[in-house]
């Protein structure tokens, strides 16, 4: 895999896609969780709230995606990507610094998140003062 700069993950709990990239090339890492299709639902006078806990590992698995880039945006369309994020606050600190966005994104195709990522840092890198 080639050293890339910019990084956008896509993740939901059922797989997390993390696309290195900059303004020619690209390197896509899936991730699976371990058991995907784990559903808890809340019935009347039980105990807890009925939700699964989140997956560590898959989390994890997430972050080491990431790798080296040195700007994040998380992205997808529902609670994944704040679990992630919380993650990460939690047991990597030093990635938090990388975080420059979070977005909710539907289900785009691989180069729709592409393009999007790519505007969104061509903004992004256009606001950040230059070394």
């Amino acid at each position: 895999m080639n050293q890339h700069n910019h990084a956008v993950v896509w993740i939901d709990h059922h797989e997390a896609k993390v696309f290195h990239f900059d303004a020619n090339a690209m390197d896509k890492v899936v991730v699976h969780p371990e058991n995907p299709n784990i559903h808890i639902h809340h019935k009347a006078n039980s105990i807890g709230s009925g939700h699964a806990a989140e997956d560590q590992h898959y989390l994890h698995a997430v972050v080491d995606a990431i790798g080296t880039s040195l700007f994040v945006l998380l992205t997808g369309p529902g609670l994944a990507k704040t679990a992630l994020f919380k993650h990460i606050a939690a047991h990597d600190p030093s990635v938090m610094n990388k975080i420059v966005g979070i977005e909710t994104v539907d289900h785009p195709t691989d180069g729709a998140l592409l393009k999007h990522a790519r505007a969104y840092f061509h903004a992004e890198d256009l606001m950040t003062p230059q070394k």
